[in-house]
C-alpha cells in the first residue's frame, strides 16, 4: 500500500515537472540603460531592438543603478513632488520611472531628479512594448556613471582656489516675510494702524 502511494507521488511529480519544463516561458522586454554613454536600449522577444536618447539624474539627483522590474504602468502620472508631466511612466523602484519628457533638447545629458526620460515618442512605443509582452516579464537593468555636467565646485579631492571661488557667482538668499500680502493694502498694512 505504501509503495503504491510513493509510486503514485512520484508519478505525479514526474507529470508536474514535465508540464512546467514544456511550457515556454513568456519572454518580455530587454530594457538596458546606459548612464554613461546617455541610452537606452530595448530588444523584445522577437529580436527586435531599439535605441534611445535618454536624460537621467543631473548633479544633486541619482538615477539608482540595478535590475528591477516594472512594477506600475500609467499612461499620464503627474510628479507631486517635482511639479511635472510624466507621460507614460514605467515605474520600477519607488518614485523611479522611465518616462517622456518635453525638454527632448536635454536629451542625452543628465537632466532629470532621477528618473529615465525619454522622447515623447520614444516613451509611447517603450511603453506599448511593455504593456504587450507583459510588465512582470519586463527586465530593467541600469548600468554605468552618469557623466559630470560640469557645475561642481569641487573635482575629486582637489578643492577650488580662492581666486575660482572669488569668481563664482552666488544669488543672495530670497527672504519671503512670513505674511507676505498679495495686492498691497490701501494705506499700509492694517497693523501698522494699530495703537
Amino acid at each position: 500500500m505504501v509503495s503504491r502511494f510513493s509510486n503514485a507521488v512520484v508519478a505525479l511529480f514526474a507529470l508536474v515537472s514535465v508540464l512546467l519544463v514544456a511550457t515556454p516561458a513568456k519572454a518580455g522586454v530587454d530594457i538596458r540603460v546606459n548612464l554613461a554613454s546617455q541610452t537606452l536600449t530595448a530588444t523584445t522577444p522577437d529580436g527586435a531592438v531599439r535605441k534611445w536618447a535618454i536624460s537621467s539624474g543631473r548633479n544633486g539627483y541619482k538615477t539608482i543603478r540595478g535590475t528591477y522590474r516594472p512594477y506600475m504602468l500609467k499612461t499620464y502620472h503627474w510628479s507631486r513632488k517635482y511639479g511635472g508631466h510624466m507621460p507614460h511612466a514605467i515605474f520600477f523602484k519607488g518614485g523611479f520611472a522611465i518616462h517622456g519628457t518635453t525638454a527632448v533638447n536635454r536629451l542625452g545629458t543628465p537632466a532629470s531628479h532621477g528618473c529615465v526620460r525619454l522622447h515623447p515618442a520614444a516613451a509611447r512605443e517603450l511603453f506599448a512594448l511593455v504593456k504587450s509582452h507583459g510588465q512582470r516579464s519586463t527586465r530593467i537593468a541600469i548600468n554605468g556613471v552618469a557623466p559630470d555636467t560640469g557645475k561642481t565646485l569641487y573635482a575629486g579631492k582637489k578643492k577650488m582656489s580662492s581666486k575660482q571661488l572669488a569668481r563664482v557667482k552666488v544669488k543672495p538668499p530670497l527672504i519671503v516675510p512670513a505674511f507676505a500680502p498679495h495686492q498691497p493694502f490701501p494705506g499700509g498694512l492694517p497693523f501698522q494702524h494699530l495703537r
